[in-house]
């Protein structure tokens, strides 16, 4: 059985040692999604591992465990093993061993949704699996279900985010590299259809240059344009800025630069 206590949770077995795991995230989602009593979203931490990048001597975080539950634990259902991969037999780099963000939010007015994302060990290179979720309740068969789910790698850029306000608001936007010069990004924005699932309704060549210099982030340097194809925002418009400071924002070649 499985005891939470403050942040640990004990794992316990017959004739087993009790082993105590830190508890990253404990979500209650029965009241949010109108779902029956008992649904959490748990992640437990197992015990570090030996690196894979070194000679055996050092540690790494351990995996992560990901539980969508209405029994403390025991079961989970759906099980998200395939949130960096869907291969059955995942390698060392293909699991998941931190947890970047999880958090309910709204994609429509009485439209919860709870998003995960979680991230594997960095290869020699520095480069890591990032798997994004967005699940949501389908109380016809009393369980959550995949709605979104997407994995990148992370030293090129790329970024998976959801749009919590503005025109866009409750969209996931994905930005990745494209493979051939010049070298740019491919620019996805899925939003929430009648049917409760997130499907593409925007997918286009980025205007910003992989290695431009410019310090602005992809998807915001994208905005304006983006914003533009969905008829969101017009030339001549104040143009659609990031959060926080953007001093003197200007387009340049079709991307926003700020400074």
């Amino acid at each position: 059985m499985t005891l939470l206590l403050g942040c640990l949770s004990l794992v316990v077995a017959p004739g087993v040692t009790p082993v105590t795991q830190p508890t990253l995230a404990d979500l209650p989602l029965s009241a949010k999604f109108r779902a029956p009593e008992g649904w959490r979203f748990l992640v437990t931490q197992g015990p570090p591992v030996d690196d894979p990048r070194g000679d055996g001597t050092e540690k790494a975080p351990g995996e992560v465990r990901l539980c969508l539950t209405r029994d403390g634990g025991r079961t989970c259902r759906p099980a998200l093993d395939t949130i960096l991969t869907a291969r059955a037999a995942a390698g060392p780099f293909d699991r998941p061993h931190y947890l970047l963000a999880a958090r309910i939010v709204l994609a429509r007015p009485n439209r919860p949704i709870l998003l995960v994302q979680a991230a594997s060990l960095p290869g020699g290179n520095g480069d890591r699996l990032i798997g994004t979720m967005a699940l949501a309740y389908d109380r016809a068969t009393d369980t959550f279900v995949m709605v979104y789910s997407k994995q990148t790698g992370s030293n090129n850029n790329q970024e998976v985010r959801y749009i919590d306000r503005g025109p866009l608001r409750g969209a996931i936007v994905s930005a990745e590299p494209t493979a051939d010069a010049p070298y740019a990004f491919w620019i996805t924005v899925n939003r929430l259809g009648a049917a409760g699932r997130y499907a593409q309704i925007l997918r286009y060549r980025s205007a910003t240059r992989y290695g431009d210099g410019n310090p602005v982030a992809v998807i915001d340097s994208e905005t304006p344009g983006l914003q533009r194809r969905l008829g969101l925002w017009k030339p001549g418009a104040p143009l659609p800025v990031p959060d926080g400071s953007c001093g003197k924002p200007r387009l340049k070649h079709g991307a926003l630069w700020c400074g």
